[in-house]
């Protein structure tokens, strides 16, 4: 193995990698959102606020998983203020504090972006006039989906960072997760956007076109990733490794892509249940990565595996 072995797991359990998975598909859904309202057409705006509004929640929602899985919640604040001084804090050699005024901003573009699409749809009357304007909108779009684009590869960049088997052991890692949280994104949106009935079929094809060539660059990128692993690709030797082919790559990828090709006659008419296995293996690609590496520690001079 390789000598990537000298830090103890940071204990990072379910609430992040909700935080991971979620936190995704906030950043996949307002980049998606950004692309549409750049390049798209008039029609496809119900899909673009459909966008923002996951954007909008998946931040929040995103903001209080980290918060929880703080040993100290109500201190959450010391991550962006100096709690001797009162000052803004901001590290830009440390990952955490640059994750967390990314997650800000973005959280702050997101609910921007939010706003400006309830105005639109009229579901809410208050607000400046300004949020409904296009120049504002173009800004918050741009803006937001080069914050949203930062989230979505940010996890996979943090793991990468630090001195843990696995998480360090291969620099596919942050385009490994930027690319699953744009699949997972494409289908959050292609589930919501059916099941509330606001999207024409011409931008639930581009919908689900996307989501068809995401999964082929983010097969590619998994097979990448365990070249480079090198000799930490033994972990997968266990039931982690099981559940990446399986879980990850044959339900999660490799079918749903099947599907979307009319490889799987039976299945081809069937983008609901397509998106939901895309959905699965995004989640199960954060379990297997975070859960594998987490099991692996040191007793004395050995590396023990699970």
């Amino acid at each position: 193995m390789p000598d990537t072995f000298f830090t103890t797991p940071p204990d990072w359990q379910w609430w992040i990698i909700l935080y991971f998975f979620i936190g995704g598909i906030a950043g996949g859904s307002f980049f998606i959102a950004t692309l549409l309202y750049l390049l798209g057409r008039p029609s496809d705006r119900p899909v673009v606020r459909l966008g923002y509004y996951v954007a909008f929640i998946g931040a929040v929602v995103s903001g209080l998983l980290l918060i929880v899985d703080l040993h100290r919640p109500f201190r959450f604040w010391h991550m962006l203020v100096e709690s001797n001084t009162g000052q803004l804090m901001f590290k830009s050699w440390t990952p955490m504090s640059v994750g967390s005024w990314g997650l800000l901003l973005f959280g702050l573009f997101a609910g921007l972006a939010a706003l400006s699409a309830a105005r639109e749809e009229e579901r809410v009357r208050w607000g400046p006039a300004f949020v409904v304007t296009s120049g504002f909108r173009t800004v918050v779009a741009i803006v937001g989906g080069i914050l949203g684009f930062f989230l979505a590869g940010y996890t996979g960049v943090l793991l990468s960072v630090t001195n843990r088997p696995v998480w360090a052991d291969s620099p596919m890692l942050g385009a490994l997760f930027l690319i699953s949280a744009a699949s997972t994104a494409a289908a959050t949106l292609i589930l919501l956007a059916r099941r509330r009935s606001t999207a024409d079929t011409v931008s639930l094809g581009k919908l689900a076109e996307f989501d068809k060539w995401t999964l082929v660059v983010e097969l590619v990128a998994i097979v990448a990733f365990l070249i480079t692993l090198g000799a930490a690709a033994r972990v997968f030797l266990s039931v982690w490794g099981v559940l990446l082919v399986v879980g990850v790559i044959g339900a999660g990828i490799v079918l749903p892509l099947a599907m979307g090709l009319g490889w799987v006659k039976r299945w081809t008419d069937r983008p609901v249940m397509a998106a939901g296995l895309v959905l699965m293996g995004g989640f199960l690609l954060r379990v297997v990565t975070l859960l594998s590496s987490e099991q692996v520690h040191i007793a004395g001079s050995r590396v023990i595996t699970p």
